[in-house]
């Protein structure tokens, strides 16, 4: 094969620059990024048609030389947020962006992002306002708080409380509680990064109130509970409750305060799950400052909400880390609107509270009718239903399971493995889970409104 001769055939970037294929992706798009990824294109095919077996495979490159490019110059202006349909189970699903929010809750959203809005500005007096006067009275009302405010996640919450009440002092805690967040992100580190020295009590799996007391001294600034939610610890166990805890900084005249992590405004025993604990339980038992997240088990924003007594969460506010953590007007107005539905009791509007609450039963019958149009679509796989367990979240609850149905996809052209790498890569991405040779999707945490965007994306595998 003679290779230089195949290579001078690749064309010049002038002239795929006015190929018509090429100009119709083009639109208006900017013809310096365009040159450069013809460029590397090309780059790429020369190599490949210099590693080709033959003539005729090079020039089976060469020849799709014009669509590859067409192809690069869509993928680069297409969008890479993009919504996917959780097929997964898993409720609270870290990388699927955790809990989505109701229709009318958006729609309020974009009632107030698409303009202007008085995020920081007082109608009544006509001077500066406080981002956080539009929620917080809500959320006191909520969770039986003095006062209360966000930033913008629940990790920024504990560096925040952290270095407004403990910068340089002594913060007592349970070594049975030194989880690590996600990501790497471990509380001892978060400590250190506040500037707040961390003191060590108990031992991994026990830990008593006199541990507490005994390691108290004069440079102790505060009393730290961490709600141990993305594991569990069974068997020779032990723990300081909230009461014994809130007592004991009372008694010492100390700041106690909890991190709740996943934070819950309802009890989820309702939903059949094990008992987690509420912002309104801690608040109640007489901890000064609680914190959670917004984006988990309260089904709205990533946010880091802090509750508590109004002397602690004013000098949080004063705080100058405060301006490096504040929320935007997006977060602040979806905050809002959540708040909202749980004030007016329309929690039945919060999608991940409805996931929870959905019975063994509805799930069998969403599966059903899922599998009846999956059989009709004509997708070149067998399709059944099976019993399954959906789960809350991976750093949420993460050993509560709930009964669940699923329709099991058996491929019959490709592994399970291939099609499932093909229904992330649909125009819809369908993310589902492996057992085994099959594919569950599980109907938990699917729309009934997606069923029919599911039956023609695995048509077209």
């Amino acid at each position: 094969m003679d290779k230089n001769q195949t290579l001078r055939e690749i064309p010049k970037v002038d002239a795929l620059l006015d190929d018509p294929a090429i100009r119709e992706v083009m639109e208006s798009r900017d013809r310096s990024r365009i040159t450069e990824l013809i460029r590397t294109r090309l780059e790429r095919l020369r190599g490949e048609m210099l590693a080709a077996d033959d003539e005729d495979a090079a020039r089976e490159l060469l020849k799709n030389l014009v669509p590859s490019v067409a192809e690069d110059i869509e993928e680069f202006y297409a969008y890479h947020l993009r919504p996917v349909i959780n097929a997964t189970g898993t409720i609270l699903h870290t990388n699927l962006g955790r809990a989505p929010v109701s229709a009318e809750y958006a729609g309020r959203l974009t009632e107030i992002l698409t303009g202007y809005s008085n995020l920081e500005y007082n109608l009544e007096t006509g001077a500066r306002g406080q981002r956080y006067d539009h929620f917080e009275k809500w959320l006191c009302q909520l969770t039986g708080a003095e006062s209360g405010f966000a930033v913008n996640n629940n990790a920024a919450s504990v560096i925040l409380i952290l270095s407004t009440l403990a910068k340089g002092k002594e913060v007592i805690v349970s070594r049975g509680e030194l989880v690590e967040i996600g990501g790497q992100f471990r509380i001892p580190d978060v400590m250190e990064l506040s500037g707040a020295e961390l003191v060590e009590v108990g031992t991994t799996n026990k830990t008593r109130i006199e541990d507490y007391e005994n390691a108290i001294t004069e440079r102790t600034a505060l009393l730290l509970k961490v709600h141990t939610s993305n594991y569990q610890i069974v068997g020779f166990s032990e723990s300081v409750g909230t009461e014994e805890l809130a007592a004991l900084g009372k008694k010492y005249n100390i700041p106690t305060a909890e991190d709740l992590g996943s934070g819950a405004f309802v009890d989820l025993r309702e939903y059949g799950l094990g008992h987690e604990p509420m912002v309104q339980e801690s608040v109640k038992a007489g901890i000064d400052i609680v914190c959670f997240s917004g984006d988990k088990l309260l089904g709205g924003p990533q946010a880091g909400l802090i509750v508590g007594g109004a002397e602690y969460i004013d000098l949080m506010k004063k705080n100058p880390l405060t301006r490096a953590l504040r929320i935007g007007k997006y977060t602040a107005a979806a905050l809002e609107a959540l708040l909202g539905e749980y004030l007016t009791g329309a929690t039945d509007e919060i999608p991940i509270l409805r996931m929870l609450s959905k019975t063994t039963e509805e799930t069998r019958a969403d599966a059903e009718e899922l599998c009846r149009m999956l059989e009709a679509s004509g997708a070149k796989a067998e399709f059944s239903v099976k019993q399954v367990e959906s789960q809350v979240g991976g750093g949420a609850m993460p050993m509560e399971r709930i009964l669940s149905s699923a329709v099991t996809v058996r491929p019959l052209e490709l592994s399970a493995a291939e099609f499932e790498r093909r229904t992330r890569r649909l125009e819809t991405p369908i993310i589902v889970r492996i057992s085994g040779d099959e594919i569950l999707l599980d109907v938990r945490t699917v729309r009934r409104t997606d069923f029919s965007v599911i039956a023609e994306e695995l048509s077209r595998i």
